[in-house]
């Protein structure tokens, strides 16, 4: 991209390595320096939570805001972790303890709405120069919590520059009561079904689909479900009729952070054979002895979505065959208590209950496979980890995971481009046979070793991406 760089002010509730819980953290943390090789200038607002100014600081001080959605505010510029940012210091809104969205107990803070509201808000006012003196020409919205920056910018400022919204997972609608409507600051007359109206609640979500002068989300795949009734969680009309405007990118990894060959937390290796060292590593930190079978992992989020419930069903077809089971997870209650159940009946499943950065980099390492069965996955950045390590990935044929893995088919196999197993439909039975077609693979050594080697040299990382999200810029400017 020519002449001056197209700077862009990329809106987000969390964003690595600063606060996450989440893939959208770290596709927000990536763009930027993904982007910077494309002629982007991006910059990030987020939420002033604890980590987030623990690592800015009191920073560049931009604007007061005495009375901001209940509290007093400072919208602060500064960097950290490499990373451009400007930092909503709401301490009303934003000075809590929990996760960015749940109180101590789990549950969603009630004033949720109005506190990513005023991160919307004060998005708008980066962009009308109402912030100092950087004014970025596209606001880029990242979900549902960015999803009334859109809206604020066409309903309350004069539409200064265009805007984009991301759909990282449609699941969450940012639902919220019509009787707050005052507080969140949007005009009675768009409401209605047109507007930001769902189902008789307003929706911060269907307000960036609404007003966004592009959407995109994070694979091809995920685009074409998001129109399907099935996949669209009651938003498929409304982006069905934004078709011209809708594109899907798939995301990347950060391939300094995830590469096997410098990686710190283990032994380093540059081809899938020095795995071995990391394999016998793996096993002692889960307690698991030698197998005949693959030592299959999972890293992930405990929910149906994720499709953990069926694995439990599947998994006697590779347990019986000799294979194992290393998984990291925590969520639904129900199946941390399955798994662990599982764990203490079988001496090749062991389970290990919460979240560690650094132990999901050993277990890439150290799997032999990796199983994703998700019943719906935007993108997933899972099965990309999996390939850029040589840990073959089992996947559900949907959304990104069908945009990633080349499926090991008798085909593909003979042509020698297979890069995991892909199944269909996505049901325990499925499951069960890509499970013991994986053991069958494994203990074939020629195909196993070709299907790490042809993971291992994808194409995993944002310089694609990163160049189409440059180019859906450069035309909203070019329009405007």
């Amino acid at each position: 991209m020519g002449g001056c760089p197209v700077k862009v002010l990329s809106v987000a509730s969390e964003c690595a390595p600063l606060v996450k819980t989440g893939g959208l953290a770290d596709v927000v943390g990536a763009l930027p320096a993904a982007l910077a090789g494309q002629g982007v200038e991006m910059r990030v607002l987020l939420p002033g939570y604890r980590p987030v100014l623990g690592a800015v600081g009191k920073g560049k001080k931009l604007v007061d805001l005495p009375d901001f959605f209940g509290g007093k505010a400072v919208l602060r510029a500064g960097q950290a972790a490499g990373l451009d940012l400007i930092v909503l210091d709401a301490p009303h809104l934003f000075d809590r303890e929990g996760t960015p969205y749940l109180d101590p107990a789990n549950h969603d803070w009630p004033d949720n709405p109005e506190r990513f509201a005023a991160l919307s808000w004060a998005a708008c006012l980066v962009a009308a120069g109402e912030a100092g003196t950087w004014r970025p020409d596209v606001v880029h919205a990242h979900d549902w919590q960015a999803g009334f920056a859109p809206y604020y910018l066409k309903a309350h400022f004069g539409a200064p520059v265009p805007s984009v919204l991301t759909i990282h997972n449609i699941a969450f609608h940012g639902v919220v009561p019509v009787d707050r409507m005052a507080n969140l600051r949007i005009e009675a007359k768009d409401y209605d079904r047109e507007g930001v109206e769902f189902w008789g609640q307003i929706s911060a979500l269907k307000a960036g689909l609404v007003y966004a002068d592009r959407l995109t989300t994070v694979s091809p795949t995920y685009a074409r479900e998001l129109t399907r009734a099935e996949f669209g969680m009651g938003m498929d009309g409304v982006i069905r009729s934004r078709d011209a405007d809708f594109v899907g990118i798939l995301n990347g990894i950060d391939e300094e952070v995830w590469d096997p060959a410098s990686d710190p937390q283990i032994t380093a290796y540059k081809s899938a054979k020095g795995k071995a060292r990391n394999k016998a590593a793996l096993r002692k930190e889960f307690g698991l002895g030698e197998a005949e079978g693959p030592l299959c992992v999972v890293v992930s989020r405990l929910s149906d979505q994720k499709g953990l419930d069926l694995l439990l069903q599947a998994l006697p077809a590779l347990i019986d065959r000799g294979g194992q089971l290393a998984l990291l997870g925590s969520g639904d209650p129900g199946l941390e208590v399955a798994f662990t159940h599982a764990a203490e009946a079988h001496d090749n499943i062991a389970v290990k209950i919460g979240y560690d950065e650094g132990l999901s980099h050993r277990m890439m390492a150290g799997g032999d496979a990796i199983l994703v069965p998700s019943r719906f996955e935007p993108c997933g950045l899972t099965q990309l980890y999996g390939l850029r390590y040589g840990t073959v990935p089992v996947v559900a044929l949907t959304g990104g995971l069908a945009d990633t893995v080349i499926p090991a088919s008798p085909a593909a196999i003979e042509a020698g481009v297979a890069t995991g197993i892909q199944f269909h439909p996505v049901t325990a039975d499925a499951l069960a046979h890509a499970l013991m077609q994986l053991v069958d693979l494994y203990h074939r050594p020629e195909d196993w070793a070709r299907l790490q080697k042809n993971g291992m040299a994808q194409n995993v990382g944002w310089a694609r991406s990163a160049a189409k999200y440059a180019e859906v810029y450069g035309e909203l400017v070019a329009a405007a």
